[in-house]
């Protein structure tokens, strides 16, 4: 018994001063760090944005020195308590008993480790393949997008959406081959919580994924591109934006008006830039004089208006159009083609003046656009 009682004393006196050279070496270790924080650290900056300044690296850095220094107490107490017990014959049991407690979840741990490392060589290869895949699909889209590559029918504004969406299939592709390797994937609760997410998802985003439907449609449809002059609705400006989800206008009072593009496709759109390009656009004014003006002076008024309009193209020539004979007056309509759509209010702006100078200079009075005259009598 004097000899157990010694051995006991022993390991104990060996524990405590473990325990006690621990909290020493990691007082040493803290006075390193502060000192280290003063010397040698240095913020962590990404960009333009400090990440994180030496004093929060030191708190992390001591944080993780108390997280290592009670876990290396514990070891140290996992392995010298059972040692004590089984010192003595009565408290033998008990020290089996202890070392059950960590072998086993150790064991299970480390057998399930191996087991699993053919799984994961799976999942690496299946990573590794539709990792590289999506490389080379990348590397041919910059090429159709930069021009170097043509293909028939499809146009270098698709390349970046299909990339996209070949991209997403293939990592729901790598989702659903690595899924059965997962550890625990057959087991109730993992496909529990596979369900759950699942049925918030579908709730949740059927006005996202029809937004994002409608944001493809859009794209291979090609009714605008970015930089083009559209209208929708009453709403009309140049697309500075198109993503998945929203496509952006900016007026021609520079306000920034956000579309869902599920909004867009349940409405027609005009687009002024795809007509200017490939047709030239026509704008147009309505006028009206009396009957008592000849057709063709007024003919001559209007396309003299358009000479001096430097945006109005002289080829095709303007024309002129008799609308409708009004009880009051005949009604003339001016056409012209115009070079740049991106400033289309400037060029109706300078068209109606250059006719109102016109008309002026002619003495002719316009009825159209109507105007009242109110007089005032003294009662």
């Amino acid at each position: 018994m004097a000899k157990d009682a010694g051995f006991f004393a022993l390991v104990l006196a060996v524990q405590i001063a473990l325990i006690f050279l621990t909290n020493y070496a990691f007082r040493k270790l803290r006075r390193r760090i502060i000192l280290l924080r003063q010397t040698k650290l240095k913020p962590i900056v990404v960009r333009d944005y400090e990440l994180m300044n030496t004093r929060q690296q030191s708190i992390v850095i001591l944080f993780l020195s108390k997280i290592l220094k009670w876990t290396l107490i514990l070891i140290q107490l996992l392995i010298s308590v059972p040692v004590m017990f089984s010192i003595f014959p009565q408290t033998k049991p008990i020290a089996v008993t202890l070392f059950k407690y960590v072998s086993e979840p150790v064991k299970m741990i480390f057998r399930s480790v191996v087991d699993y490392i053919p799984n994961l060589f799976v999942i690496v290869i299946i990573y590794l393949c539709v990792h590289y895949a999506i490389k080379g699909i990348r590397y041919i889209t910059g090429e159709i997008e930069s021009g170097k590559l043509k293909l028939a029918g499809f146009y270098p504004d698709w390349a970046q959406p299909t990339f996209n969406i070949i991209r997403f299939l293939l990592y729901a592709f790598m989702v659903a081959m690595i899924y059965q390797y997962l550890p625990g994937s057959d087991s109730d609760i993992f496909k529990g919580i596979s369900v759950f997410v699942g049925l918030i998802v579908s709730l949740g985003s059927t006005t996202v994924i029809g937004n994002i439907i409608a944001g493809f449609v859009i794209t291979y449809m090609r009714p605008f591109r970015v930089g083009d002059r559209i209208r929708l609705n009453d709403t009309e400006g140049h697309v500075i934006e198109k993503t998945p989800f929203v496509t952006r206008l900016r007026t021609p009072k520079n306000e920034i008006v956000t579309i869902p593009n599920s909004f867009i496709m349940s409405t027609h759109t005009t687009n002024f830039s795809a007509s200017a390009r490939a047709y030239g656009l026509i704008i147009h004014i309505d006028v009206g004089f009396g009957y008592d003006v000849p057709r063709q002076q007024v003919c001559k008024l209007l396309i003299e208006a358009t000479k001096e309009v430097h945006s109005i193209r002289q080829q095709p020539k303007p024309f002129v159009l008799e609308t409708a004979l009004a009880e009051a007056y005949p009604i003339y309509q001016i056409n012209a083609y115009v070079k740049d759509v991106d400033s289309l209010q400037k060029t109706y702006s300078d068209l109606n003046q250059r006719i109102h100078e016109l008309a002026q200079e002619a003495g002719l009075e316009m009825l159209l656009p109507h105007y009242y005259t109110q007089l005032k009598r003294d009662i």
